[in-house]
């Protein structure tokens, strides 16, 4: 029903299903991988320590091996802001069309592009030489952890501008004004 008007303001789709796998794929990475650097030393089981150790040798990653204060800060928000969310991004992406999802939604991709631009700067720029875990030297160790980080941006990115232009989010609510 409806006809072509309906159809421009339908919701895009592909991009709700994609951002239905970004938010539950980042619920057992951030569970399993991304918050062992808060844990006390001994409480995450071994295979998950060397798994996060493998990942961190591999791709020259020491941040996630000695975090730096403003790093930890970042994991914390993941861990008490970011997680609880996406079980209640993944829903409303996985149903479609909920158009409850905009604002946090806003929020969510802002503040995660924003910690990700510091992230990705971190990795482009900082002398690693010094760092007691090896960290990326050359340009292309430096691109292929930054290749680990980025979907962690252009997602929320992506996220930010359908949530802000697409028809279907865009006009939430259509008050009458006096």
């Amino acid at each position: 029903g409806g006809g072509a008007s309906a159809a421009m303001a339908a919701a895009p789709r592909w991009r709700e299903r994609l951002f239905a796998l970004y938010f539950i794929s980042h619920i057992p990475i951030t569970a399993l991988i991304d918050l062992q650097p808060l844990l006390p030393a001994g409480i995450a089981p071994r295979a998950l320590t060397d798994l996060l150790q493998q990942y961190a040798t591999s791709f020259r990653d020491p941040l996630m091996l000695q975090p730096p204060e403003w790093f930890k800060a970042f994991i914390y928000c993941e861990a008490f802001l970011q997680l609880p969310f996406f079980p209640i991004a993944a829903y409303a992406f996985l149903k479609g069309g909920c158009r409850w999802i905009r604002t946090p939604a806003i929020i969510y991709s802002t503040h995660v592009a924003t910690t990700l631009f510091a992230i990705l700067a971190h990795i482009l720029f900082h002398d690693f030489s010094k760092a007691e875990h090896a960290g990326p030297q050359t340009l292309r160790e430096r691109l292929a952890l930054l290749s680990i980080y980025l979907p962690y941006l252009l997602i929320p990115l992506l996220l930010l501008f359908t949530m802000l232009c697409n028809p279907h989010y865009k006009h939430v609510e259509k008050r009458k004004r006096k």
